[in-house]
């Protein structure tokens, strides 16, 4: 399920339908006319997706229900259901856009600002494309840290310990293994320059393997944190913005994100597609960035009181998206064995 329940920011937008392309004209007549659209994984505390569902609802009269559930039980529940479908859209972590297509449980739709989206970001065909990114940060406790890391690097020198996680279980914890790696010049398919530095941090016993939550860093205990940049930014805020800082870790970090899943045998397909037309425009990535997620379309021009919340674009610069999903995920399922023999080994 859904873990990020981010603290929304209180903001009046002067909402208007977007302009979408002159050939949608049909699809939001029929999209009206369906009156209703059923997500999965897509509930109001996520990513701010409760201004969505309440433009979608203000501007185009449809209903919604949404039933909170993983990635993988999105794509399972089309495929059970099938003809029976009770969900018209999901939301998916990046990895299983490709696997829902090879199951065929989705329709392709490329919206009106499809050429803007990158094509690492994108099926070709339409079927998923990110909406919105994660990007691996520090989360520092400047009450606890003296001098606060800027890159991974400085975490080999530093004098405080180092939150990542539960290795070989967590995504977000794998992702930043993934993210030192490829600080350290290594890729998906070559994770030791993270294991190493891993380990060094272990034989200084500066490595600590608890599950970084709103409640652990909320007590404290929490010196630098390995997280998603909205996780990181959402506990910021709702414990206190002036004790804590996040960035980009500036020698390399990994890109991921979220895409939308429009179900091959959903019973209000137009819906879905006016959804995705919706998420995609710029209202729409507005809404995602009030949630902390950074929208994927860089054109988007977003009010200074969100963009105040997020990042600086400029600390982004040496992030990369995952090139091979499939030696990702392969050098995943090895991750618990590699982590054992070459960093807990060494755990003080």
């Amino acid at each position: 399920m859904k873990q990020l329940t981010p603290c929304l920011i209180a903001t009046s937008l002067l909402l208007t339908a977007p302009a979408f392309a002159a050939d949608t004209t049909a699809l939001l007549t029929a999209a009206k006319a369906e009156g209703e659209v059923n997500s999965v994984g897509m509930p109001d505390s996520w990513a701010n997706w409760k201004d969505t569902w309440a433009d979608l609802g203000r501007l185009y009269g449809l209903k919604h229900v949404d039933t909170d559930m993983s990635s993988a039980e999105e794509i399972a529940k089309f495929a059970a259901e099938k003809e029976n479908a009770t969900a018209d859209i999901g939301d998916v972590g990046h990895a299983f856009g490709p696997i829902a297509v090879q199951k065929g449980v989705t329709q392709a739709y490329k919206p009106s600002h499809w050429d803007e989206i990158p094509a690492w970001a994108k099926d070709p065909d339409g079927h998923w494309m990110l909406a919105y990114t994660g990007t691996i940060s520090f989360m520092i406790n400047k009450d606890l840290v003296a001098n606060p890391p800027k890159s991974w690097a400085d975490l080999r020198s530093g004098k405080y310990k180092v939150t990542l996680g539960n290795v070989g279980v967590a995504s977000q914890a794998n992702n930043g293994v993934l993210a030192a790696a490829i600080a350290g010049g290594g890729d998906e398919t070559n994770l030791e320059p993270a294991l190493e530095l891993f380990a060094d941090l272990a034989k200084q016993g500066r490595l600590s393997l608890t599950d970084p939550t709103l409640a652990y860093i909320e007590k404290g205990e929490v010196e630098v944190a390995v997280l998603w940049d909205f996780n990181a930014l959402n506990y910021r805020d709702q414990i206190d913005a002036k004790r804590f800082s996040v960035v980009i870790p500036s020698d390399g970090s990994v890109i991921s994100g979220y895409s939308t899943l429009i179900n091959k045998y959903a019973k209000h397909p137009n819906a879905a597609k006016l959804a995705r037309e919706y998420i995609l425009s710029d209202a729409g990535q507005i809404n995602l960035a009030k949630g902390y997620a950074r929208p994927i379309r860089p054109s988007v021009k977003l009010p200074a009181e969100v963009e105040a919340k997020l990042i600086p674009a400029a600390q982004y610069a040496s992030a990369k998206p995952v090139k091979d999903f499939e030696a990702w995920t392969n050098a995943a399922k090895t991750l618990p064995r590699l982590w054992q023999e070459k960093v807990m080994i060494n755990q003080q």
